[in-house]
């Protein structure tokens, strides 16, 4: 996965077990059900958006590339958030996602 936000990483040094309690959780949602990775963010990435967690967004986004998503599958669930949360809220998303798919695309050479 992409580097996790320094924020997150000083968090789990200073409280490791709490760090390791959310890093057990999050492996047994994703072992629940059917769903593979890149879906799971994909989903997880529509969420964000609906909750207004930027960078929640941002690491949904950055975990849906890294699962093989691409660029406008992303664009296309953004664009889900329009008629359920509002056209503002749904830019904000998108603002939040294109951020993510520039840094990328200056790191790789993603379409």
């Amino acid at each position: 996965m992409s580097n996790l936000p320094n924020r997150f990483t000083a968090f789990v040094e200073s409280y490791p077990e709490i760090g390791s309690a959310y890093h057990l959780l999050g492996r047994a949602v994703a072992e629940a059900g059917p769903l593979d990775a890149k879906t799971q963010a994909m989903v997880k990435l529509g969420i964000s958006i609906g909750a207004g967690l930027e960078g929640g967004s941002h690491s949904q986004a950055r975990k849906a590339l890294d699962a093989g998503a691409t660029p406008d599958e992303l664009r296309h669930v953004v664009l889900q958030a329009t008629t359920t949360i509002g056209f503002p809220s749904m830019m904000r998303g998108l603002s939040w996602v294109e951020d993510v798919i520039r840094a990328t695309k200056a790191n790789s050479s993603l379409d």
